[in-house]
């Protein structure tokens, strides 16, 4: 069960660096290619959903995983606030790594630990 456990959250941290490039990436792709900037937004989209497609070839198996049904240790809520969680820890990681431009505040912080005071409350009893 730990495994499994473990392995849910390690493939949704994985799908979540796909889709953040998928929904964020065309921003640092402006910055590099400034031709980028002349594409059609339809094109943009398309880039987007290819990007997505990884994704979703990843956090599908990992909330198969992670399910009761399928003898995961979570419920659907608990996979669910487990993925907006990772989404922002990846999120917030690729930001300060990848978007040099942006800069976290003491508001982020604060959003941050009350989503993850949203995940304790999901997995209480």
């Amino acid at each position: 069960m730990l495994l499994r456990a473990i392995g849910t959250i390690l493939l949704l941290v994985l799908s979540n660096v796909f889709m953040t490039f998928a929904w964020y990436g065309n921003f640092k792709l402006r910055e590099m290619y400034p031709s980028f900037r002349d594409w059609p937004l339809f094109c943009v989209i398309l880039i987007s959903w290819g990007m997505a497609f990884f994704e979703y070839m990843i956090a599908v198996p990992a909330n198969r995983l992670g399910h009761m049904d399928t003898g995961g240790p979570y419920n659907l809520i608990q996979l669910k606030v487990i993925q907006e969680a990772v989404s922002l820890i990846v999120f917030t990681i690729v930001v300060s790594l990848v978007f040099k431009g942006e800069s976290l505040h003491w508001n982020h912080f604060v959003s941050f630990f009350l989503i993850v005071l949203a995940v304790f409350f999901a997995f209480l009893k």
